[in-house]
């Protein structure tokens, strides 16, 4: 991707604070870690109602206040066949704007959620009954048990 360079000049609080952010993300390189930041914050105004939360994959878009990721709204979305009335029934827990926030979200950006819709779709039952096979009930270890008592 092309870049444009551009001189700044940070007041110290805020450096204070984009540097404290950026070691608490493990960001390393100080541009990388406050071009990241900058990225975050004009997706959170474009797209309000969204936040941005860490987990093991990394950072991803969430809806505020829900506990939900974006994708998961939009996997179930999809899987509704993009009918509103049945992704309200499936989330009724959760306001309208909170569940348009997630939609505007991924008009403004697909490309992320596909991204991670696609890597979601590659857990299959078979998959993850040969990648973790101590995810499968253990029927056998039951039915001794019971055969012993």
């Amino acid at each position: 991707m092309a870049a444009t360079q551009h001189s700044l000049r940070i007041p110290e609080p805020l450096e204070t604070e984009l540097n404290r952010e950026i070691a608490r993300r493990g960001a390393g390189e100080w541009s990388s870690g406050v071009l990241e930041i900058l990225d975050e914050a004009v997706r959170m105004a474009r797209a309000p109602g969204i936040v941005f939360v860490e987990g093991r994959g990394g950072r991803r878009a969430a809806v505020a206040h829900s506990g939900l990721d974006v994708w998961e709204i939009i996997a179930t979305w999809i899987e509704a066949g993009r009918d509103g009335k049945k992704l309200q029934a499936a989330y009724a827990e959760l306001t309208e704007l909170q569940l348009r926030s997630a939609l505007n979200y991924y008009a403004l950006y697909p490309t992320d959620i596909d991204a991670r819709l696609a890597i979601e779709a590659e857990w299959t039952a078979e998959r993850v009954a040969a990648d973790m096979p101590f995810s499968q009930p253990v029927v056998a270890h039951k039915a001794r048990r019971s055969a012993g008592a």
